[in-house]
């Protein structure tokens, strides 16, 4: 009975010593740890550039200042215009590019440590339409260098099974009175049957949202495919059509004076169901305007100014992202069909090509 009273005893001192341990080591663990305190005091201001009481939306730039005021933050996220910023400082500054006048929210996320606080506002302002490119090609000659380069060769048939060989001979592109002209001439050229040229603005000039536009006078024969489209920057690290592609016009001679717009994406290549067509009866024999209005929301196609075809854009798309311009004037391939034995030659005519913020 003692043996067991010493037991017993000797096992509930020993359960005191471990319940002692524990809350010193738990109240040790405690002073060591310091608190994680979520900011406090969160306020987002919103400063518009050139705002006055006539111009209540700003000056017309699209330009704000954002000042962020919250206790104990080291760092921010800012969410605007489907755009997410992260940045380590209370201010920032931010130019939207879409012209007109639109409601934008802001939402702001303040971090310190594990914790965080949310604030948003909104604003409204005013983005004047700015012209940020143009070619008007008003000096005879090749194409201005600082504005374009060329794609040369057959690039495979530029994955269309395309006919032509692309070169930069004044025979096939070359500026002449205030007329940027494409010519494609069915001739014997390095193993291809037919010679033409596309240039493009790549490395040069490239823009996210905006209005492009080109007045141009289209080719006729079977098998002619002119184009005007936008192709994304990253199409190197991404590839196509992971990048993007924009067809703001392309038409084809076997099918006269009806004015094609797409778009590729991923899983929308190749036939894209991302089109619409309509017709322009003179498209051959006048110049006209074809025109793409690109924003976060949609893309808008046009024919002198007449609407035939809005995409809805998001955040999910691959187009939201800059993109540069290409002009070019294929023959053959998969869109652009059997070639008309009678052919000879014809000119792609283009007025101006113009870039819009």
């Amino acid at each position: 009975m003692k043996m067991i009273n010493l037991v017993n005893r000797a096992g509930i001192f020993t359960l005191i010593l471990l319940f002692v341990f524990q809350s010193c080591s738990s109240s040790n663990d405690s002073a060591d740890t310091p608190e994680v305190v979520a900011p406090e005091k969160m306020s987002v201001q919103v400063d518009i550039v050139g705002k006055t009481t006539e111009m209540p939306n700003g000056d017309g730039s699209g330009k704000i200042n954002l000042k962020i005021t919250a206790a104990n933050a080291k760092s921010y996220k800012v969410k605007i215009n489907n755009e997410t910023k992260e940045i380590t400082t209370s201010d920032f500054t931010y130019e939207f590019t879409e012209p007109g006048t639109k409601t934008y929210t802001i939402e702001v996320t303040a971090f310190d440590g594990l914790k965080y606080t949310n604030a948003s506002t909104s604003v409204n302002i005013f983005v004047a339409r700015k012209l940020i490119f143009s070619d008007e090609f008003d000096v005879n000659g090749a194409p201005n260098p600082d504005k374009w380069d060329y794609n040369t060769g057959t690039g495979d048939g530029w994955g269309n099974n395309e006919l032509q060989y692309y070169t930069k001979r004044p025979e096939n592109v070359i500026v002449e009175n205030g007329i940027l002209k494409i010519k494609a001439i069915r001739e014997d050229y390095m193993g291809s049957q037919f010679t033409s040229a596309r240039i493009l603005t790549r490395g040069k000039f490239s823009f996210k949202y905006g209005r492009a536009e080109i007045r141009a006078k289209l080719p006729v024969g079977g098998g002619t495919w002119p184009a005007f489209w936008l192709l994304g920057d990253n199409l190197d690290t991404v590839g196509w059509p992971a990048c993007g592609e924009i067809d703001i016009l392309e038409s084809v001679g076997n099918n006269p004076n009806v004015i094609h717009s797409s778009l590729h994406s991923p899983g929308r290549s190749g036939n894209t169901p991302d089109t619409a067509t309509t017709t322009n009866p003179t498209s051959a024999t006048a110049y006209h305007i074809y025109a793409a209005e690109w924003s976060a929301e949609s893309i808008k196609f046009y024919v002198d100014d007449n609407l035939f075809y809005t995409y809805k854009n998001s955040a999910t798309t691959p187009f939201n992202a800059k993109f540069f311009v290409i002009l070019n004037f294929a023959m053959g391939g998969n869109f652009g069909g059997a070639v008309d034995p009678n052919y000879k030659s014809s000119t792609y005519e283009i007025d101006y090509v113009r870039v819009y913020n």
